[in-house]
């Protein structure tokens, strides 16, 4: 049987895939190529999964479509799914709100009915560390009540969280929310802070730094965000009755992932410097309205039930991304 594998032409998703097919998965990836960032950037994505060899297919579907949804999965077998589409980004939902009630709303109902009606062995869909929004004590941990969002992007993450507990208590759908901790890495997405720094420091344009500095980020790299991803498609929760990490006692499991070593905004920029051998040209801007002052992600509970320990330091992981960004960029 087969992992399907959602916004597979996306940051995470091509590296799940990725790791999937290497270690003799066949994987049917979906993804609705949308422009909200470069469509080469998710073309040439998708041509990364192909180099890596494997058992892959792909076809371009609009999950929050759910009748080209069930078209374009008709007479494909799986019984995992791994739902990483979505509308991304907190400053978006700003401008174009209902985008994110399209896709991670509608879109999350559809791939929750679709795991329901396959009955699905697990499936694994991706939250974010956004959904502690107002939330003052650090570190965030899912027990945390998490009911002030700060960001629309926040609230449909969170909705997302409850559609999926009902679902695994009306029909025993075994599932593992992951709140992602600002994932960064090669063939990352531009409309992050990794990607906006490198480039403008690579380029001598000046960089915005919000909150004049004055925040803090969970920075995670990516082979430590798809080991965890992974670790969670191998191990569905128990329909068991005992509390689960996030207090559910259905098999729906909610955990941090994150490096759990949160960086003030003003190092990573020094880091990044570093890397790019040249000076950042800091512009001090105000806090941004939906922004989060902090991240800092408690992973106890995934590190006791899934083994999940991140590897990689920010002092490792940011020369990678560097080095992956001036290849690609031919800088």
């Amino acid at each position: 049987m087969a992992v399907l594998v959602t916004g597979a032409a996306g940051f995470i998703g091509m590296h799940c895939a990725i790791r999937l097919v290497e270690r003799g998965e066949r994987v049917i990836g979906i993804d609705n190529l949308n422009d909200y960032y470069s469509v080469g950037l998710k073309h040439d994505r998708l041509c990364n999964i192909e180099v890596a060899g494997g058992d892959f297919s792909f076809s371009a579907c609009d999950f929050a479509d759910h009748t080209a949804l069930d078209e374009a999965l008709a007479g494909e077998d799986f019984d995992r799914i791994v739902h990483l589409g979505a509308q991304a980004g907190v400053r978006f939902s700003l401008e174009n709100p209902r985008a994110y009630a399209q896709s991670n709303l509608m879109g999350h109902l559809n791939i929750l009915e679709l795991a329901r009606s396959r009955k699905t062995r697990q499936l694994v869909y991706a939250s974010s560390s956004s959904v502690y929004g107002g939330n003052a004590t650090l570190p965030f941990r899912v027990q945390d009540q998490v009911n002030q969002p700060l960001s629309l992007y926040a609230a449909t993450k969170r909705a997302d969280e409850l559609m999926s507990e009902t679902y695994a208590h009306l029909y025993r759908l075994p599932q593992t929310g992951l709140r992602f901790f600002t994932v960064y890495g090669p063939w990352g997405r531009p409309d992050m802070a990794p990607w906006l720094f490198t480039d403008a420091i690579l380029r001598g344009r000046p960089i915005s730094v919000f909150n004049n500095g004055d925040m803090g980020r969970d920075f995670t790299f990516i082979d430590d965000i798809v080991s965890g991803v992974i670790a969670a498609l191998d191990h569905p929760p128990a329909d068991d009755g005992l509390e689960k990490a996030g207090g559910s006692r259905t098999p729906h499991a909610i955990y941090n992932i994150g490096n759990s070593r949160p960086e003030r905004l003003g190092h990573f920029i020094d880091v990044l410097e570093q890397c790019c051998e040249r000076p950042a040209i800091r512009e001090m801007r105000p806090m941004q309205a939906g922004d989060m002052k902090n991240t800092f992600s408690d992973i106890s509970a995934i590190e006791r039930d899934l083994g999940f320990r991140p590897a990689t330091t920010l002092a490792q992981g940011a020369p990678k991304f560097v080095s992956w960004f001036r290849e690609y960029h031919q800088i």
